[in-house]
């Protein structure tokens, strides 16, 4: 056997890093990019779609131009209010207001729902009632609130915990309810008792659901502080609300269009950026969708 001379040893560790290569992960940058863009690219298309229809509707002329402006004037109006920092101050102003009022539904609706998935007694009591709860319109508690509250920020916190706090409750309870007899069985055998039993295995394998349930109260939470900041209006504060309620009355369809924009898009990034990624984070803790296919 002729002896290994140094340039075979070189062309060995070349095929061999080679074959090494093949089974590393894609570099992070790209592998990120690539997720970006498949992420980005149905959100874009889907504007698209929407913009050439908005454009088509106001060509057909079935409402004037100061009933239902095109886009191009929209978006300047849009510029415009950033550039100004109006609309820049009703964002920050109406999203404190949204995180404070879903914090404080977070905590009540997390409360409740483990007081109620416990209790026999408050499940025959209460459960039904957290339902009907869900289906109450935010809107219809505002008169309430005016009365009780007055007209301010206590008002529109009230409205927003009572829009999110039972669908947070009814994600947890629901997702308690569907744990699978098994995996209990299975904890007590292993020896959880008690605290242990939900701690460990109970409440771990009820959190898909209420990832669910935490997406559902954030839209009820946003849906709810948007009809009050058009109904309760504080003077000097120039929220989203407000300012839609603003270009109403003045009758400035552009201004108003633009920050119905707005909204949309915090809505859209609140559930692509925080609650999105929480459920996907959740499901492939827990073993329900492939952690290298999504």
């Amino acid at each position: 056997m002729p002896p290994i001379t140094e340039a075979d040893e070189h062309q060995l560790d070349q095929e061999l890093s080679g074959l090494d290569a093949l089974e590393l992960a894609p570099a992070p940058r790209a592998e990120w990019a690539s997720r970006i863009w498949a992420a980005t690219w149905p959100k874009l298309l889907a504007v698209a779609i929407a913009l050439l229809l908005w454009q088509l509707v106001v060509w057909s002329g079935w409402k004037k131009p100061w009933q239902l402006p095109p886009p191009g004037p929209v978006f300047r109006a849009l510029w415009d209010g950033l550039q100004n920092g109006t609309i820049w101050r009703g964002i920050g102003l109406t999203l404190r207001r949204a995180v404070y009022g879903y914090s404080l539904a977070l905590v009540i609706g997390v409360a409740v729902g483990l007081l109620v998935a416990r209790s026999r007694v408050l499940r025959s009591g209460v459960g039904s009632m957290i339902t009907g709860l869900m289906t109450m319109p935010s809107i219809a508690w505002f008169p309430l609130a005016i009365v009780l509250l007055g007209g301010n920020e206590s008002a529109i916190m009230f409205v927003v915990v009572l829009g999110a706090a039972p669908a947070i409750a009814n994600g947890l309870i629901a997702g308690i309810d569907n744990v699978p007899p098994i995996l209990v069985r299975a904890g007590r055998v292993l020896g959880a008792r008690g605290t242990n039993l939900w701690r460990h295995v109970i409440l771990p394998a009820a959190m898909p659901t209420f990832a669910t349930g935490l997406k559902q109260g954030w839209a009820f939470a946003w849906r709810s502080l948007l009809a009050g900041e058009l109904i309760v209006i504080v003077r000097g504060t120039p929220s989203l609300g407000a300012q839609l309620s603003n270009a109403r009355d003045l009758r400035e369809m552009e201004l108003l269009i633009a920050i119905m924009i707005v909204i949309l898009v915090i809505g859209i990034l609140a559930d692509s950026l925080v609650f999105g990624r929480i459920e996907r984070y959740v499901r492939k803790r827990f073993g329900l969708v492939d952690a290298a296919g999504s």
